[in-house]
């Protein structure tokens, strides 16, 4: 006697499946095609539990996207011509599907309640191959692979329908590439990527690129925040205008996010509303702004709201958790683009135990990298700078400055480097007690004042590495009162 059958055993239990439901459905879809739109973006023939269900399902699907009609005696047809009528059932079970139809307002629900049980199947699944790797059938993998592994599979069982990768054609690469050159013939400045909301930065690197690692570094108080802050606005607002050309009441379908480790979310709020503003921050918070200001506050703030953005202030976040959120908010809102400040306060994936801190940013490069190509976003990361820098006469950075890394440097496609000279030359102002006498005091005052004309409001953005582009120096308008980046005007002498 089957030991599973004895009294009181559990029975055992089978996968989910909702057979009705597929019924019901393929019999509305024969009914009234119109019922495809409510099923078509996520129902897939393999989608459905009885594989006859699938392969009627495909059928209908590939008739109605040549717009011919899929009823039961034009699928009678094809059947017999196919030689496959009596192998989904034959004519009497194609009857039976009609009769058993749902109206097209409940086959959205049907469909989704396929796809609901598919997804359970494929969890069963998933939850096997994680308890087997766990006992230790694939010896080969460490438990932190197997997580790593266990959450790759999971986002794309949710995201992709549980497609894994593959080759791709060099056909359809082609087609990428001219696609993305396309774009960039039709946008205005030759634009393939997501703005940047600098014009010179765009024209020098085309835009932010899908897959796409950018380093921004820079030593302290030389604007690195202000600059990313500036890019990932111009880069929400971008995505805002491109929504807003289509209604004035469409929802961008794609989002910023920012991971600031260093910041609150309130103080980079408070950062963004002040430059827009125009009211220096430091009379921010002592509180010293007039209803002008106030006011000037409920009006940008109105305009801010809108954005696409989102922020996480997380301290110290790790690999992982900054993966699963990203995937996350692709899923559910969209994500164009991923800024994080900066990568040496990040911790690599939880079960990794790096040796030494260079190993350790070098997985969180590498991370940030994967997290790039996999999601096809670009990501910016903010990164400090070594003191070697302040040891020598000329202080524009260097890509051996780079703290802590061979990797970032490495993995990066490309690497920006923000200096500001007048942040250098304000701090040689002459002292009186220096100077023997009050007339090579005021000559060095004078010499001070010249120099730091010179370099007022300016900041310059030196690209070190571009993967796919030239390098180079691009100047910038900086206004520290507002920690604002804008285009330089060389022309005129201001932003435009």
């Amino acid at each position: 006697m089957n030991a599973s059958l004895l009294p009181g055993s559990i029975p055992p239990r089978l996968p989910p499946t909702n057979l009705q439901a597929e019924q019901a459905l393929l019999g509305a879809l024969l009914a009234n095609n119109r019922a495809y739109e409510r099923v078509s973006e996520f129902l897939q023939p393999d989608h459905f539990a009885d594989p006859i269900h699938g392969r009627i399902y495909q059928a209908i699907s590939r008739r109605i996207e040549r717009q011919e009609l899929a009823d039961a005696i034009t699928l009678k047809a094809e059947f017999e011509h196919s030689g496959v009528l009596e192998e989904v059932g034959g004519t009497a079970y194609l009857a039976q599907l009609v009769s058993a139809m749902v109206g097209i307002i409940n086959a959205g629900e049907y469909g989704r309640a396929i796809t609901d049980a598919w997804l359970r199947r494929q969890l069963i699944d998933v939850g096997e191959t994680i308890v087997n790797n766990a006992f230790g059938v694939e010896g080969e993998l460490s438990a932190s692979e197997q997580m790593e592994d266990a959450e790759q599979t999971l986002f794309s069982l949710a995201a992709k329908g549980g497609d894994t990768g593959g080759f791709v054609s060099f056909e359809k690469a082609l087609t990428g590439a001219i696609n993305t050159a396309e774009k960039a013939f039709h946008r205005s400045g030759g634009i393939s990527g997501l703005t940047t909301g600098l014009r010179d930065l765009d024209r020098k690197t085309g835009g932010l690129h899908p897959s796409d690692l950018v380093i921004i570094a820079g030593r302290p108080g030389m604007g690195k925040t202000a600059l990313a802050t500036k890019i990932a606005f111009g880069a929400a607002r971008a995505l805002l205008t491109e929504a807003r050309e289509r209604g004035p009441d469409v929802v961008p379908k794609s989002s910023v996010a920012i991971f600031s480790l260093e910041m609150s979310a309130e103080q980079l709020a408070g950062r963004l509303l002040s430059e827009n503003a125009r009211v220096s921050g430091d009379k921010i918070r002592r509180g010293e702004i007039e209803q002008k200001d106030f006011d000037a506050f409920i009006q940008v703030s109105r305009e801010l709201g809108a954005l696409p953005l989102h922020i996480d202030d997380t301290p110290a976040i790790s690999m992982s958790a900054l993966r699963t959120r990203c995937r996350r908010l692709k899923r559910t809102k969209g994500l164009s683009l991923v800024m994080v400040d900066y990568l040496q306060l990040m911790r690599p994936a939880v079960g990794t135990k790096p040796d030494n801190r260079v190993l350790e940013i070098s997985m969180i490069t590498q991370g940030l990298k994967a997290l790039a190509k996999e999601l096809e976003v670009p990501v910016i990361a903010l990164s400090q700078l070594s003191r070697s820098v302040e040891s020598r006469e000329d202080k524009r950075p260097m890509l051996s400055d780079l703290r802590e890394s061979g990797s970032i440097e490495q993995d990066a496609d490309m690497v920006m480097f923000v200096y500001r000279e007048e942040y250098y030359i304000q701090q040689r102002m002459p002292k009186q007690i220096a100077f023997d006498n009050d007339e090579k005091f005021h000559a060095a005052v004078e010499k001070w004042q010249s120099d730091m004309a010179a370099v007022h409001n300016r900041a310059e953005l030196i690209i070190e590495k571009q993967r796919h582009g030239p390098t180079g120096k691009i100047d910038l308008f900086f206004e520290g009162e507002f920690t604002r980046f804008a285009d330089l005007d060389l022309h005129h002498g201001e932003a435009d």
